[in-house]
């Protein structure tokens, strides 16, 4: 498929696994059957920022051959959901996007989401690229201008803010709609009580767009970067000018970090990733989210580090003998 572009780079001489997305409208050609002669070649245009059954598979794919070379992974988070047509139900959509969590699930490198400049994460695509399905590897993070939302903001208003609650507001803050309110429980004549009537729908027709637009603006806020981080679905808000710096350290830590800790864990089986990851910040004094001077830390204490490493080993080890020593001396 055209609509996912997949490729190996390199970030700071980091070789990295990259997956972006094409946002123009793109033709599939289906070809002729050769066998049937009645058959014909068939264009079917495919809009951009949607996952088709073919984008679906060739992204699952690109991770799973991304895993096997043992490379971080970059994902330029840009889609609007996935195609739901009955084709695309023919097409086995559904289990295409179900391969791309399996890959992500099994992953076992540093994995980075992130929602560029004026992109947007919506639908069944934020489903199948959420941290939560490997915490450990995944992490997603957004430029300020992106959003991120399982619904737009104009799909939200029409289920949370319907025409009576529209109603409802306006009767409540429009000086105009308040006084003809008042006028109508006053009038007692059914002509003046039909003319106010219109006056009312009159002007609720003239309010209608305004609030609707406000509405969409609020619903739009919930999207935005911020409340991303404050709801912790990202990590943080990385911009796109700062992003090759960022991303370079982040995967240089991350690298360094993963690591050692898989050398903790092969030296103490019993040692889980959160321990041994505690173990290692527990060695350093500064601040543990500054991904330079993390890198920094673990490029100078290489030496302090084997050491630890060789310490855990010989205290599983001793653990080891104990225990078996201990299982010797009850059986006899």
């Amino acid at each position: 498929g055209k609509r996912v572009i997949t490729g190996r780079g390199r970030l700071g001489g980091i070789p990295m696994g990259a997956i972006a997305v094409e946002t123009r409208l793109v033709d599939k050609v289906v070809p002729a059957d050769p066998a049937d002669p009645n058959s014909r070649e068939a264009v079917l245009p495919q809009a951009g920022q949607v996952l088709f059954p073919d984008s679906s598979y060739k992204t699952a794919q690109a991770i799973r051959d991304f895993n096997k070379e043992g490379l971080p992974v970059m994902i330029f988070a840009n889609w609007r959901g996935f195609s739901g047509g009955s084709r695309d139900m023919a097409g086995e959509i559904l289990k295409f996007g179900a391969m791309i969590v399996d890959a992500l699930r099994e992953y076992e490198h540093p994995v980075y989401i992130y929602l560029p400049p004026h992109g947007e994460l919506r639908g069944g695509s934020w489903v199948v690229v959420d941290p939560t399905i490997n915490e450990e590897k995944m992490e997603m993070y957004a430029d300020p201008d992106s959003r991120g939302g399982i619904l737009e903001p104009a799909g939200i208003t029409e289920v949370k803010f319907r025409l009576p609650d529209q109603l409802k507001v306006m009767h409540r803050l429009d000086p105009q709609l308040k006084l003809l309110d008042s006028e109508l429980e006053m009038t007692e004549l059914e002509e003046d009580q039909k003319d106010i009537k219109a006056q009312i729908a009159a002007r609720e027709d003239i309010l209608k767009p305004v609030y609707l637009q406000a509405a969409t603006e609020f619903a739009d806020l919930h999207d935005k970067t911020g409340r991303m981080k404050a709801k912790g679905v990202i990590r943080s808000a990385v911009s796109w000018e700062n992003s090759r710096k960022f991303f370079y350290y982040r995967a240089k830590r991350r690298i360094a970090e993963d690591n050692f800790v898989g050398r903790l864990k092969a030296a103490d089986a019993s040692l889980s990733s959160a321990d041994a990851r505690n173990m290692v910040a527990s060695m350093f004094s500064g601040d543990w989210e500054d991904d330079k001077a993390v890198v920094t830390f673990f490029e100078e204490k290489a030496g302090e580090l084997n050491d630890k490493v060789l310490s855990v080993k010989t205290s599983a080890m001793q653990a080891q003998i104990e225990a078996l020593q201990k299982e010797l001396d009850e059986s006899s």
